[in-house]
């Protein structure tokens, strides 16, 4: 069934490729809308970040589990799995564990800390950074040593 409603997925050897990008957008979109609130005092702008980032901690708390199912099957060398896949899943976890602490303490104090902003501001850069480095070596991984994937795939010929 999934195969017939998307075929690239059928490929896959885990769903965790098709969870990673959610949390990416929602945590870059929840940091942009923050730093755009705190110049403006918009309360719409605050209210829509405080959601995106809880969409973004959920679903880095989803990508984060599936990673962690994942990893033991990955069909990587070990030389890959000690070098990249553990740097991505120390980077990738502690992105999760920020995002937790930031989550909650905007849930506290919401939808934005008032005493503390420029630390919470911080954490979201932080946040960031983490997940620019961690999603790095996960593009090594795949494109580099074809984690995650079917081995060698044949190319496409179009025209035939």
């Amino acid at each position: 069934m999934l195969e017939r409603i998307l075929p690239g997925a059928s490929h896959l050897q885990n769903i965790h490729p098709l969870l990673v990008h959610f949390p990416i957008a929602f945590l870059y979109g929840a940091a942009l809308l923050y730093f755009l609130a705190s110049i403006s005092a918009s309360d719409g702008l605050k209210w829509a970040a405080l959601w995106m980032l809880m969409l973004g901690a959920l679903g880095a708390a989803a990508a984060v589990a599936s990673g962690l199912y994942a990893a033991p099957g990955l069909m990587v060398s070990v030389s890959v799995r000690h070098e990249l896949l553990r740097n991505h899943k120390h980077l990738m976890v502690a992105a999760s564990a920020v995002t937790g602490v930031l989550t909650v303490w905007a849930l506290a104090t919401r939808p934005m800390p008032a005493r503390g902003r420029y630390l919470f501001l911080a954490g979201l850069i932080a946040v960031m950074g983490l997940i620019a480095a961690g999603a790095d070596i996960g593009g090594e991984m795949v494109y580099g040593y074809n984690a995650g994937g079917s081995a060698c795939p044949q190319p496409i010929e179009f025209g035939k």
